[in-house]
């Protein structure tokens, strides 16, 4: 299963869709344990060709961090993503073959992009704007290729990621890879895993 997580009846489940657009679906309207359960697309207009890049509980009052497969993105708060209707609200512009990719809860004062050329760039999370809806401003610069991920952490305590072999390592000499938004940063650290994944 690719989405496990305790919620309460109470909660409201987000969904990213990689068109950008965020669903809102109550958990208590989620089917019971007993039987097959059924297609999220019933509960909410997605479309088929859209895939689910995210799914999780809202917490009212966080920043996610939302980007782009070109390398686009911004902070929205989460109180405004929050859909009235089952087609959803649209935050992350895409288009032309342009996917939302990341939706990441904001933790700490840094952000860290990696491309799918496995360079890797370290900037401070004040230079992204917070905005409702938009395109948002290039986190990287790519030759060719985009992005592969992105994540927010406290720049005093280290970049965090697991390795091949499950445990987790913690770069702290950062200096190599800190730079402006929209640079094009350097070759990942050593042991960085192989599929361009913080997580």
């Amino acid at each position: 299963p690719r989405f496990i997580f305790h919620a309460e009846t109470t909660d409201r489940l987000l969904v990213f869709g990689s068109n950008g657009r965020f669903y809102t679906v109550s958990a208590a309207n989620l089917p019971g344990g007993r039987g097959m359960g059924e297609p999220l697309r019933i509960m909410v207009d997605l479309p088929n060709d859209v895939e689910i890049v995210d799914i999780f509980i809202h917490v009212p009052d966080r920043r996610l961090l939302v980007a782009s497969s070109a390398g686009d993105g911004f902070v929205v708060p989460e109180n405004e993503v929050l859909a009235q209707t089952r087609s959803g609200k649209q935050v992350l512009n895409v288009k032309d073959g342009v996917k939302a990719k990341i939706c990441k809860p904001v933790a700490g004062d840094a952000v860290a992009v990696v491309g799918e050329n496995r360079k890797v760039l370290v900037f401070m999370a004040d230079e992204l704007p917070e905005m409702g809806r938009g395109k948002g401003v290039r986190l990287q610069k790519y030759k060719d290729g985009g992005l592969s991920d992105a994540t927010t952490f406290t720049l005093a305590d280290g970049l965090s990621w697991h390795d091949p072999a499950g445990r987790t390592r913690t770069e702290t000499a950062l200096d190599e890879w800190i730079g402006k938004r929209a640079g094009t940063g350097r070759m990942a650290p050593r042991g960085f895993p192989r599929d361009n994944s913080f997580t």
